[in-house]
């Protein structure tokens, strides 16, 4: 799967930051300063999964419907979901799920926090 863009997707979303939480070997993607996405590095600095937050029911059905995505890796398995970089999960559906996941996060920030982004 072709991963590339992920980066440029993400930070032309409305108020998004990411930050590289060194420790962890992840970038991080943040809306409200609440993580939404997190690209996962192995020790050889090649991505393995991208973890987004889901509503439970869509995360369940995906992992019923692809292999390669798996309960969220060092992330609560009911809300998060991993998607294995180098596997087969068609790109539109990854970038639903990272869409789904920023959505997600905006919507249940504060109203004051949304309107402190620009956007209430």
């Amino acid at each position: 799967m072709r991963v590339d863009w992920i980066d440029g997707h993400l930070m032309q979303k409305p108020g998004v930051t990411r930050d590289f939480k060194a420790e962890w070997n992840w970038t991080r993607y943040m809306v409200g300063g609440k993580l939404f996405c997190a690209l996962c590095y192995g020790d050889d600095g090649r991505l393995v999964y991208i973890t987004m937050k889901l509503e439970p029911l869509r995360g369940e059905f995906l992992r019923g419907q692809f292999e390669d995505v798996i309960p969220g890796y060092y992330m609560n398995k009911l809300h998060w979901n991993s998607v294995r970089a180098q596997g087969a999960l068609p790109e539109d559906i990854l970038e639903d799920m990272l869409d789904e996941s920023y959505a997600l996060v905006l919507g249940a920030l504060p109203k004051r926090v949304r309107a402190e982004l620009g956007l209430a």
